[in-house]
């Protein structure tokens, strides 16, 4: 693939790697390594859970909507849902919703349910049983701070997060710096202004007129930058 080809396939995906996505959403690398890439066991080799946005390279890296997709997946696996039924979920979704990424889709929400009372006959998971049987159950997995801080297209696919609790100021948007958090209003990389501010002895004020930019805006920086390194 020609250089140019490969930029212009690049723009608007976002780009991560497991050790960035495991920074951003608070799951461990070694697990998104396997959900996303597969991996092999007694000899027998399982693929990932969908194909990657940048499955068409030869590095393993995550696209934006893989990275939203996998948080998901953590919610499932935490109430004990086998790979296996994750993976038929998601493709009955995917076909269902007419979207690459279901889990994600707000409609998930409400015939996800459906979804895995199907699963639940195909596969005899019995970590599917209180889900599709009791609605609370599966409230608990599908929280709405799933969905809190996403905004979605008029299509229903994600388009950007804010990943910081009832604040905007920062986003991860594949449309701008790769994916990588910013300044929603500056566009400025989080982590150049945190290295700045580390530099400048913690000055937040000092920063601020170098950037030129607001002080609030470095302490939000600073503080998402404080919270994936935690």
């Amino acid at each position: 693939m020609k250089n140019t080809e490969l930029s212009s396939r690049l723009i608007g995906v976002g780009l991560y790697t497991a050790a960035e996505a495991a920074l951003y959403t608070g799951i461990s690398a070694k697990d998104i390594r396997r959900w996303m890439f597969g991996y092999s066991a007694h000899g027998v080799n399982h693929p990932g859970l969908w194909a990657p946005e940048l499955s068409f390279l030869d590095e393993n890296l995550l696209g934006f909507h893989d990275l939203l997709e996998i948080r998901f997946v953590h919610a499932f696996r935490q109430h004990g849902v086998s790979l296996q039924a994750i993976r038929s979920a998601s493709i009955q979704a995917r076909e269902m919703f007419d979207q690459r990424y279901p889990f994600t889709c707000k409609r998930f929400q409400t015939d996800g349910r459906d979804i895995f009372a199907t699963v639940l006959d195909e596969t005899g998971d019995e970590a599917l049983l209180d889900l599709v049987k009791r609605q609370w159950a599966f409230k608990q997995v599908i929280k709405p701070s799933l969905y809190e801080g996403i905004d979605y297209t008029g299509e229903g696919a994600a388009q950007r997060w804010y990943p910081l609790k009832r604040s905007k100021a920062v986003v991860l948007d594949p449309a701008r710096n790769f994916g990588k958090p910013v300044l929603t209003s500056a566009g400025i990389d989080t982590s150049a202004i945190y290295q700045s501010y580390q530099a400048e002895g913690q000055d937040a004020k000092r920063v601020a007129m170098i950037f030129e930019i607001p002080t609030a805006a470095v302490d939000a920086a600073v503080a998402f930058e404080h919270r994936i390194a935690a």
